[in-house]
């Protein structure tokens, strides 16, 4: 309770939108979720994420049961993500299809699976066209190498090393739109794939199907 106060004290002090990584949640079964949360300039809880995909074998955390959008008043709409997610192509695509502009991936890898991390942060936003941030814990514990990814895939911003850095970006998310309506390098439009009337494509897999009439992602 203390760490969580200082935290919505230092987002209220400095007036800003504030994701302190993750904490271990408890539930009310006793299950333990990995879950991210969002705090407003006000200090307030404003949305949390239970991570979907624990790193299993190694973490003992329950998945949680939902995606999560957050929509920020006067800047757009932020999707949630926790590290080990990332390698799922289910989630990005989830919070694309959300409306998520921007896809808030915060990560705790400590192993030499971080260069593969990075190009994954690059696929899921060339795939999804959205922005990707990955954010990674420092040295000497973590990896780091945290990176900003834009709609087309190109690095906005990337820490070279585990050494603590700060990285500040600013995020055209109008980038988003124009990327989806020209199409990536002017040429891919993966979110106007269907024609009006055209079958739903049966997924197995998931028991579900890909279908036209519901592919377009919502507004943010």
């Amino acid at each position: 309770m203390g760490r969580e106060s200082t935290h919505c004290q230092l987002a209220q002090d400095l007036g800003v939108w504030l994701v302190p990584g993750s904490v271990c949640e408890l539930g009310p079964q006793g299950q333990l979720y990995n879950t991210q949360i969002v705090l407003s300039p006000e200090g307030h809880l404003a949305g949390s994420y239970r991570k979907v995909f624990p790193w299993r074998p190694h973490e003992p955390y329950d998945p949680g049961d939902r995606f999560v959008v957050l929509d920020l008043p006067d800047i757009g709409r932020l999707g949630l993500n926790i590290c080990y997610d990332a390698w799922f192509p289910e989630t990005s695509r989830q919070l694309a299809w959300m409306g998520a502009e921007v896809v808030l991936n915060v990560v705790k890898t400590t192993t030499p699976d971080r260069a593969q991390e990075l190009v994954l942060a690059q696929a899921n936003a060339i795939v999804n066209q959205v922005f990707i941030v990955s954010v990674n814990c420092a040295g000497p514990t973590g990896q780091g190498r945290s990176i900003v990814v834009d709609p087309e895939g190109s690095i906005l911003a990337e820490v070279p090393d585990a050494a603590p850095a700060l990285m500040a970006v600013d995020l055209d998310l109008d980038a988003v739109g124009r990327v989806r309506t020209q199409g990536t390098a002017g040429v891919n439009r993966m979110w106007s794939q269907f024609r009006p009337g055209e079958q739903p494509i049966e997924l197995p897999m998931y028991q579900g199907r890909i279908n036209p009439d519901t592919w377009t992602p919502s507004a943010p």
